[in-house]
């Protein structure tokens, strides 16, 4: 089996980073497999000492069949980072696994995107493989299902499917309906078209919505596991997109993934499932107070 390369994507958390290889590195699977790390250049002065220490971190990694650091000449920012890393891997290998330096993995999550991606290779409509999924609780769900959404907390795709990324938000904004907008949206409980309009508005740059927006414009499905293989620490208010919060926390599953869906649809228990927990995941007024508190106090 020929096993799809890691992009590991960092900027100015060393010890983000350092726990995101600590791990990465105790995976069935990776010193057989492929470690490319893209680091992205300062932006400014300010952010040059914990550059330069992220990379000092990534120039020692091992553990890995093979370890190639890209420092950027320049700031890309993390889209451009991502789209021309993800890009470059795609094109060569044809498919690849995707991290960034906030990521704490399963012991399995490298086998488990290494079994999807050859399982679904040939399945057009199967266009990412995400390896975090949300604490729902008791739902009685099958170990792994398909799903609309892209979560980019751990993922990976294959060369085929890479194509269809639209990089231009008015392409993507000018093929959505009321309707789409909702689906797109699970029902209103996300803000994922808010996040297509503030992209618009340069209110961020995010590559992520533009990839979901891609997968399901496709009519695209997404593999996910019931139990998370990821749990993202950069909740932190050190990340780029992400505040300070532990709504999304979860604990990550110490079980290997056997066993996959021969069906090709959403599932509709898991949709369900998800729709409840985004609907429900700010808790009541007296929660979102006490949340809001501990992040201004924190």
């Amino acid at each position: 089996m020929t096993l799809a390369p890691i992009a590991l994507f960092v900027y100015n958390r060393p010890e983000h980073t350092r726990r995101t290889l600590t791990f990465l590195r105790q995976n069935l699977l990776a010193d057989e497999s492929r470690l490319f790390i893209f680091s992205d250049a300062a932006r400014g002065q300010s952010d040059q000492a914990k550059v330069d220490e992220v990379r000092e971190i990534i120039r020692s990694a091992e553990g890995f069949k093979s370890v190639q650091v890209i420092e950027r000449p320049s700031n890309m920012g993390l889209a451009g980072s991502i789209i021309d890393g993800v890009t470059m891997l795609t094109g060569k290998y044809g498919k690849v696994i995707v991290f960034e330096d906030d990521l704490i993995s399963s012991a399995y999550t490298l086998k488990y995107f290494n079994d999807a991606l050859r399982r679904y290779e040939n399945e057009e409509r199967i266009m990412h493989i995400g390896a975090y999924m949300y604490p729902l609780g008791n739902a009685q769900l099958p170990q792994t299902f398909f799903y609309r959404a892209a979560s980019s907390w751990g993922w990976a795709t294959w060369d085929r499917a890479w194509k269809h990324f639209e990089p231009d938000i008015d392409k993507i904004i000018s093929q959505f309906d009321a309707q789409k907008r909702s689906r797109f949206s699970i029902d209103w409980t996300m803000n994922f078209w808010k996040q297509v309009r503030e992209f618009k508005r340069g209110k961020n740059n995010s590559w992520a919505i533009r990839w979901y927006a891609s997968v399901f414009l496709n009519n695209g499905l997404t593999l996910n596991p019931s139990r998370s293989l990821i749990n993202n620490i950069g909740h932190d208010g050190t990340g780029i997109h992400s505040g300070t919060n532990t709504i999304y926390d979860v604990k990550v599953s110490d079980k290997p993934v056997t066993d996959f869906p021969d069906v090709i649809e959403e599932h509709p228990e898991a949709y369900s499932a998800i729709k409840h927990f985004l609907k429900h995941r700010k808790g009541s007024l007296v929660d979102r107070l006490i949340r809001f508190m501990k992040e201004k106090l924190s």
